[in-house]
């Protein structure tokens, strides 16, 4: 997975961080600095709070940067699911979904019938991507990966779309039913994407973790710019402003979301009045894919939670 170079700049890279320091040499002397596999953040996060970092970090109630990263993965699993069924009308394979905590299945999802062969190749460069970012994050993680945790494509749609009067309370919505509604359920996830790598990145401590996070954000803002874009193209930005509406109830005070109009002008890449993208704590994403605005641990897109340390959403 990774070559020799490459190992020996984790090394040199995270001197700010003596536990991770001490796990990259573990790992590299276990695999003779050939692959970084199981023992790349390994088993012993726990017990972390005994280097000066990890200890400060806790002290201070800063969850780990392996916290951060697992936070993360269970986002990336959902995206990675999503799209995946979109295209290719399966889900993640078997490899992928395994690790710490409990491993759940997942309800729902089936291809879309594209028509545009533009927005195919947009969902298929974008599907290939976020389950690159699984298998980047579980390689980077190695045993302390967490597992795929229980996804809800269903229900959960349309409880979200009820929310946001895209339909009736008596309606169903399936986001796989056509282009529109695959856009839509996009539009969902995608700024929340962005929004959590954002709000995550002052959290991580190690420099290589934070480069790779930095990474993954810009991918989410590409995935994200071109969502929003097909949107104002098909005239689908009332559709849009109402789901970014509920993003806002769920995910506490401020009106920080924006839709894909401001005004009667398109809103591709929304801003601050300083031309930067705001960013949401954990606990806040947590709100919106719980599709709840209280303290839970549970709900709406994870039926029985996440896996990992951050699990709880923040209070209304």
């Amino acid at each position: 997975m990774f070559g020799k170079p490459f190992v020996r700049t984790l090394i040199s890279r995270s001197a700010e961080n003596r536990t991770d320091r001490r796990r990259f040499l573990k790992a590299a002397g276990a695999a003779g600095l050939g692959v970084v596999g199981a023992t790349y953040l390994g088993v012993q996060a726990t017990s972390s709070a005994s280097a000066t970092g990890d200890a400060a970090a806790a002290a201070a109630g800063a969850p780990s940067d392996a916290a951060v990263l697992n936070f993360a993965l269970n986002l990336e699993y959902l995206e990675a699911e999503f799209y995946s069924f979109a295209v290719h009308g399966r889900g993640l394979p078997d490899d992928l979904t395994g690790g710490a905590g409990t491993q759940g299945g997942v309800s729902g999802g089936k291809k879309v019938m594209f028509h545009d062969k533009a927005l195919h190749q947009f969902a298929k460069e974008i599907a290939g991507d976020e389950v690159a970012h699984v298998k980047f994050l579980r390689g980077a993680l190695g045993e302390a990966a967490v597992s795929r945790p229980e996804i809800d494509l269903k229900n959960s749609f349309t409880a979200a779309a009820r929310a946001a009067g895209l339909v009736s309370e008596y309606q169903q919505f399936d986001p796989f039913a056509s282009e529109k509604n695959f856009l839509l359920a996009a539009f969902l996830f995608e700024d929340v994407g962005v929004t959590a790598y954002k709000g995550a990145a002052p959290l991580i401590t190690n420099k290589t973790f934070l480069d790779a996070a930095a990474g993954i954000l810009a991918a989410e803002a590409y995935h994200a710019a071109t969502i929003r874009t097909a949107l104002f193209d098909r005239e689908l930005g009332d559709a849009a402003a109402k789901i970014s509406n509920a993003r806002d109830a769920l995910d506490g005070p401020g009106d920080d979301d924006q839709g894909v109009l401001l005004g009667n002008q398109a809103n591709i890449v929304p801003t601050d009045q300083n031309g930067i993208c705001f960013g949401r704590g954990a606990d806040r994403v947590l709100n919106v894919v719980y599709l709840n605005p209280g303290a839970v641990k549970e709900g709406g897109f994870f039926p029985k939670g996440v896996n990992g340390d951050i699990v709880a959403s923040g209070g209304a």
